[in-house]
């Protein structure tokens, strides 16, 4: 598959149209990248001649599909399931812009999609569903699913989506991956375990603040856990998740239970004085005096796009190490540097799902980039830095040998 990019075209000699033809406002770069859509299907073999066509269809098509009737398997060696990826959303969480639905949300898939090739060599195909039922949802991915290496859900919003991945994996063979949730959780290790290198510190010495119980959130929360840090706390727009509070979804109340070992409670501001790190997915504005109350050292992933929680010329008054989503300063977390090279190396070994063992080696992999040239401003790589992809790609394949979810 082939991601193809059309150039606006332009009368003038400047290269600037008056006015979009489309839409009749004034021109706009974004619409001009974007109109015919952004990627196309390519062709990997040749059909010049009768003996090409003979071969890549009818008659010569009949004897591959005979031997993978006969072998199922198979099916890797002579189609391209083990190298494309779905992309699959309902357009309900859709970037910041909520719920859009299906069409709206294409442009984002399709861009999913060339990043997907881009940054790992995966192809991926975009999906928009026309339901948000859970079951309904499950049951068309399982229907595709013969016609893919791998799913990567996208843009579902809370709590449906936790339910979506947790049954497709129940039903499917092959990795389904939640980008919103463990993309941004991989991403977010990478950088914490530098920037507590950075600062002499390991991460069972940090206590965390998540503001967000969404999808991230959650993900991130269970996932730093899981990774060894201290304690973290997760607030949503009525407090912190705490034990005991009585409002909460089942979603809420398991991570209650799993997260907030100091107990604390009330607001999000009163839970980050003296805690050593701050990591934002909800938007709104955090105050500058609850940055302050914070831990010497500490710091402040602030990730909500375009407007972080925490301005970074606000947080680097208090913070030894500032993240944010953007790309126009320092330590951008941006999914883009997870997602390729874990469903790359899921697929070059044949993975039936990718473990917590698989993610968490893709974040050290990627923190490992950095290596020598860790300083407070480059505690996480960029997206455009050539040794990401081919490094998550080996961790993660070499933890699904080691896990004994590879299939070669």
């Amino acid at each position: 598959m082939a991601a193809e990019i059309v150039n606006p075209r332009s009368d003038s000699d400047n290269g600037i149209e008056s006015a979009d033809n489309a839409t009749g406002e004034p021109f706009d770069p974004a619409f001009a990248l974007h109109r015919g859509g952004k990627m196309a299907i390519q062709a990997t073999v040749p059909v010049r001649d009768r003996d090409d066509l003979s071969l890549a269809y009818t008659p010569g098509v009949a004897k591959v599909c005979t031997a993978i009737a006969e072998q199922p398997e198979l099916v890797h060696d002579y189609t391209w399931k083990s190298q494309v990826v779905a992309v699959v959303t309902d357009g309900t969480a859709v970037l910041g812009l909520g719920d859009i639905g299906p069409e709206a949300s294409l442009p984002v898939m399709e861009g999913k999609a060339i990043l997907f090739k881009q940054f790992g060599g995966v192809d991926a195909v975009p999906i928009a569903l026309a339901t948000t039922d859970t079951d309904e949802i499950v049951d068309t991915i399982v229907r595709l699913a013969p016609s893919f290496g791998g799913v990567n859900l996208e843009d579902i919003s809370a709590p449906r989506c936790f339910d979506i991945e947790r049954k497709l994996q129940e039903r499917l063979d092959i990795p389904v991956f939640h980008d919103d949730q463990h993309g941004t959780a991989v991403v977010t290790l990478a950088a914490l375990r530098n920037a507590a290198k950075l600062t002499g510190r390991g991460l069972g010495e940090l206590r965390a603040v998540i503001s967000g119980a969404g999808a991230a959130g959650v993900a991130i929360a269970k996932f730093l856990l899981e990774a060894g840090l201290g304690d973290v706390a997760v607030a949503d727009r009525k407090g912190i998740v705490s034990r005991d509070r009585e409002d909460l979804t089942p979603v809420k109340r398991e991570l209650a239970e799993l997260t907030n070992k100091a107990g604390v409670s009330g607001t999000l501001e009163s839970a980050l004085a003296g805690a050593d790190v701050f990591i934002g997915v909800s938007g709104g504005t955090v105050p500058e005096a609850a940055v302050a109350s914070m831990a010497p050292g500490a710091f402040v992933f602030a990730m909500a796009n375009p407007n972080p929680e925490v301005h970074p010329d606000v947080a680097h008054q208090y913070a030894a190490v500032v993240a944010t989503g953007r790309s126009d300063y320092p330590n951008q977390i941006n999914n883009v540097l997870a997602f390729p090279g874990i469903f790359a190396g899921a697929l070059q070994v044949r993975a039936s799902r990718i473990t917590e063992g698989m993610k968490i080696a893709a974040a050290n992999a990627l923190a490992d980039v950095v290596g020598d040239q860790l300083a407070a401003d480059y505690v996480i790589p960029s997206p455009f830095d050539e040794r990401v992809a081919p490094a998550v790609t080996a961790a993660v394949a070499a933890a699904a040998r080691a896990e004994g979810v590879a299939r070669r």
